[in-house]
């Protein structure tokens, strides 16, 4: 895992619960913490902060993940306005995950290997998104499609019949965002 997912997990933790939080994880995991956007690491080293974290806060690691990634979002649109700029709804930065902003992720970060995504829009407004990756981190895409709402203004709902956990090839989200009543 590159660097840059370590770097906003620990502005994430901070910010929130502030540095000695997140040195706490750090030792307890018995990590060093000296991620480089640019380096790769170890995918149990996240694996490690999480469960930390999952048992320091009482809650469950999938939910740590939903957080992370809800927290991330504000923090990417931050370090990489170009990739929301030209957006104004969550399904439409969503939509762009493999064709513009996980190919310039790959240039960004040499050795990245992000998830892949397939998306079927219905005619209703529904959109499923399918997520394919072998750290099968499902609960951080969710969280990552909530931070979106969220960010562009907008409510969601979110369901998700089919999951690698469960024996799936894929996890399947059937996601559904509602600008009429704001976040």
């Amino acid at each position: 895992m590159k660097g840059i997912v370590f770097n906003l997990l620990e502005e994430a933790v901070s910010s929130e619960y502030g540095d000695a939080v997140w040195d706490q994880f750090l030792d307890e995991a018995g990590l060093e913490g000296a991620y480089t956007s640019l380096g790769s690491y170890n995918d149990a080293e996240i694996s490690a902060i999480v469960e930390i974290a999952a048992k320091t806060l009482q809650i469950a690691p999938e939910d740590v993940l939903r957080w992370f990634g809800q927290r991330a979002m504000p923090l990417l649109a931050k370090r990489y306005p170009a990739f929301f700029a030209n957006h104004t709804t969550a399904s439409s930065f969503l939509l762009t995950l493999n064709s513009i902003i996980h190919p310039e992720v790959r240039k960004l970060y040499p050795g990245a290997t992000p998830p892949v995504f397939d998306f079927d829009q219905s005619p209703d407004g529904k959109l499923a998104i399918g997520y394919n990756s072998d750290r099968r981190l499902c609960a951080l895409a969710e969280g990552f499609m909530q931070g979106a709402a969220t960010y562009y203004q907008e409510r969601i709902e979110i369901q998700q019949p089919q999951c690698m956990h469960h024996g799936e090839k894929k996890c399947v989200f059937h996601v559904r965002f509602r600008r009429d009543t704001p976040v």
